[in-house]
C-alpha cells in the first residue's frame, strides 16, 4: 500500500519530481528507438530515404511482404532457431551435471576449476576468432568433419561462450538449495543421478531457465564468430540482414521490418519467462 503524500516517512517532494523526470527521460530514451523503427518500416523506400518524419504521410505493409523474397530470410531464421535451440540444450544440460557435481562433491582441483571457468570471461570474444577457425580447419582437413561453415561448429563456437557463465550462475543457485534435500531422496532409494533429477532440478527451475535464455539470447544475437564461421547455406540472422544493402542503395524500410520480426522470439521468450529469469539471476549471484 504506498505511503500518504504528507507521511513522515514519504520521501520529499524534490525526489518525487527528479524520480518522475528521470524514469520520463529513460522511458523516451528505450521507447524512441523503438517507435523510429516501427514507423519506418511502414514507409515505403522513398519516405525513408528522404528526410525523417515523425509521423508519417503514408503507411503500408509492403516491406513486412518484400523481406522474405530480398534475401531468404526464412533460411535465415531456421539457422538462427537451430543454432540457437541446440546451443541453449547443450548449456542447460552439460551446465546442470557441471554445477551439480562443484555443488554437491570435493574433489581435487575443484576451486581451480571453478575459478578457470569464471576467468573465461574475462577475455573479448575477438580473442578466440582466429584459433577457433584454424582448429576447425584442421578439424575438417584431418578428419573430413565439416566444422567450418557448418551449423555443428558454429553450435560449438556459442557453447565456448555461453556454458562457462552458464556452469558458473547454476554452481550458485545449486549452493542454495539444502541438500538435506538430496539425503532424504537417497533414503528413498534414489541415487545421485535420480536425486539431481527428482529433487534438484526441479528446485532449481528458475536457474536453469535463466542459464537457457542468456545461451539463447547470446547466440541468436551474435554476429562476429557467425560472420566469419558460416556461409551462404549456413548464414544466421544477425549476418543474413546485411542482404538488405545493395551496392545501389539500402532498403531501410525491410531493414527496420526484418529487424522487428527477428526480435520477437527474443522479446516473447524474456516476456514468458521473465519472473523465472529474475529469480534465478538473483539467487544465482548470491549464495
Amino acid at each position: 500500500m504506498p505511503r500518504p503524500p504528507n507521511s513522515p516517512t514519504a520521501p520529499p517532494r524534490s525526489f518525487r519530481w527528479t524520480r518522475r523526470i528521470v524514469l520520463t527521460f529513460l522511458t523516451a530514451f528505450a521507447v524512441l528507438p523503438v517507435y523510429v523503427m516501427l514507423s519506418s518500416s511502414l514507409k515505403p523506400l522513398q519516405d525513408v530515404s528522404g528526410k525523417f518524419q515523425w509521423i508519417p504521410s503514408g503507411l503500408t505493409v509492403r516491406p513486412y511482404i518484400d523481406i522474405w523474397d530480398t534475401v531468404p530470410l526464412a533460411r535465415y531464421f531456421l539457422n538462427s532457431l537451430i543454432v540457437a535451440g541446440a546451443a541453449t540444450v547443450l548449456s542447460v544440460v552439460i551446465a546442470v551435471f557441471a554445477a551439480y557435481a562443484v555443488s554437491r562433491y570435493r574433489f581435487r582441483g575443484r576451486r581451480v576449476f571453478t575459478v578457470t571457468v569464471l576467468s573465461t570471461q574475462m577475455f573479448p570474444g575477438i580473442l578466440f576468432l582466429l584459433p577457433l577457425f584454424l582448429i576447425f580447419v584442421n578439424i575438417g582437413n584431418s578428419t573430413g568433419i565439416a566444422l567450418y561453415g557448418s551449423r555443428g561448429g558454429l553450435i560449438l563456437t556459442y557453447l565456448t561462450f555461453s556454458l562457462p557463465f552458464s556452469i558458473w550462475m547454476l554452481i550458485g543457485y545449486f549452493d542454495s538449495i539444502p541438500r538435506d534435500l538430496d539425503e532424504a531422496a537417497m533414503v528413498d532409494g534414489c541415487g545421485a543421478l535420480g536425486a539431481l533429477f527428482r529433487v534438484v532440478v526441479p528446485a532449481a527451475v528458475p536457474g536453469i531457465v535463466a542459464v537457457a535464455v542468456y545461451a539463447f539470447m547470446t547466440a541468436w544475437g551474435e554476429v562476429l564468430f557467425a560472420s566469419v564461421m558460416t556461409n551462404d547455406v549456413t548464414r544466421t540472422l544477425s549476418v543474413g540482414l546485411q542482404g538488405y544493402a545493395t551496392q545501389n542503395d539500402v532498403y531501410w524500410n525491410q531493414v527496420m521490418a526484418a529487424s522487428l520480426v527477428v526480435s520477437v522470439p527474443v522479446v516473447a521468450g524474456f516476456l514468458l519467462l521473465q519472473r523465472y529469469l529474475v529469480a534465478g539471476l538473483t539467487a544465482g549471484a548470491v549464495k
